[in-house]
């Protein structure tokens, strides 16, 4: 069991993923990507396939973990201070897409349709503790 692979992270892009592992491997563990060619051949099949698989050994897991924890960036406001969770008051906050009006539905049809990228998007903040979702404010 010691000897297997497991996947302790996903990212969208694999140059996110290379970051995390030079850092892994910098601190002598050994890592293994899946998936990261057929994102960089096709980036738009990132979402259906789950991403860029980062693997560790089992034996690893724990401390691999506790690094990518340690060097995590959450998301800051304008002036470069923490984003606040309005619900639990922690700091462990992410920034994503979404598409919840008819304008992004729109947008994201019309790119499908012509093979360009959407022109309108919904960006939200995520509350990585307590799963609470608010807007960006302004």
């Amino acid at each position: 069991m010691q000897d297997t692979f497991v996947t302790i992270a996903r990212f969208p892009y694999s140059t996110e993923a290379q970051i995390a592992k030079g850092r892994l491997e910098a601190d002598g563990i050994e890592v293994f990507l899946r998936d990261n060619l057929t994102i960089d051949t096709d980036p738009l099949v990132s979402e259906a396939i789950g991403g860029v698989k980062l693997k560790v050994l089992a034996k690893d897991e724990e401390r691999a973990r506790a690094i990518l924890k340690s060097i995590k960036a959450y998301s800051v406001d304008d002036n470069g201070n923490p984003i606040v969770c309005p619900n639990c008051k922690n700091e462990h906050i992410e920034m994503y897409t979404t598409i919840n009006s008819f304008k992004s539905l729109m947008s994201f049809l019309i790119g499908l349709l012509f093979f360009t990228l959407p022109f309108s998007a919904r960006y939200q903040y995520k509350c990585e503790d307590c799963n609470t979702e608010f807007p960006i404010k302004n």
